[in-house]
């Protein structure tokens, strides 16, 4: 019997790390898909020892010829598609580089589309197959941000609207949303989380642990920590201008786009 395969975009670090050790411990052949080659190299020779074929993919998901080349591949078959890929940018709307917020919005929310596009049809041929978006708690929780919680707003949204279209097919999409997690996604994006409590951090194997008992679950949204639990069914009670006022205070109001 063939092993499975998993796709998983944006996983040399972080998030998407955390999912690739995962499916390669569960027996899958993985295909790898991020900017940078040396890592890459680096992801797949550790994961090589655990699992049977990694097949990497250099690709800038920003890139409209990049996109396609992993399309592409994705169209020829997979059992799980990880669209891991995202950034955040530091500074306030009106003073970032329009570039910049193409281009997250290219990463954040084309990219999933075309992908998650590309993957179905042979997922639905075999009766079976997973998508799963990482979006995030700023999309269900206003007041952080505005670009980049509206980009995962926009991954709940779609993610939700294709689990209702693909019901009784084999097929499931999900959206997953963590909360602050350990990785290098703030570093990168420059920005300061010195004063966010303690409390308020999760870890990458806890989501990708919890994330993967929800797919199996079936559940369509998946929410990693008691935590961010409570916080978005408060949002959910509680008028959007008081649970503006609270994320502001935790995480505060400006310096992200």
């Amino acid at each position: 019997m063939p092993r499975p395969v998993a796709l998983i975009t944006g996983p040399t670090s972080g998030i998407g790390a955390g999912y690739a050790r995962r499916y390669a411990r569960d027996g899958y052949d993985l295909v790898l898909v991020a900017r940078d080659v040396d890592r890459l190299t680096e992801l797949a020779g550790e994961l090589e020892a655990q699992t049977g074929t990694v097949e990497i993919l250099p690709a800038d998901l920003a890139d409209p010829a990049d996109r396609a080349k992993v399309a592409d591949r994705l169209a020829d078959g997979v059992r799980v598609l990880v669209n891991n890929a995202g950034f955040g940018t530091k500074g306030d709307f009106w003073a970032t580089d329009p570039a910049l917020l193409q281009k997250q919005l290219d990463v954040n929310v084309t990219s999933v589309m075309h992908l998650t596009r590309a993957a179905l049809p042979a997922m639905l041929d075999a009766g079976a197959g997973t998508v799963i978006n990482i979006a995030s708690v700023a999309g269900l929780v206003a007041g952080r941000g505005s670009t980049y919680s509206a980009s995962k707003a926009w991954v709940i949204s779609f993610s939700e609207g294709l689990a209702v279209a693909l019901e009784g097919t084999g097929v499931g999409v999900h959206a997953v949303c963590p909360g602050y997690v350990h990785t290098e996604f703030h570093a990168r994006a420059g920005i300061d989380m010195a004063k966010l409590p303690s409390f308020m951090w999760l870890e990458v194997d806890d989501v990708v642990s919890q994330s993967l008992a929800d797919v199996a679950a079936g559940k369509v949204i998946s929410i990693p920590g008691v935590q961010y639990k409570a916080l978005v069914t408060a949002g959910r009670l509680i008028p959007r201008g008081l649970l503006r006022g609270v994320v502001k205070r935790v995480g505060g109001g400006r310096g992200r786009s």
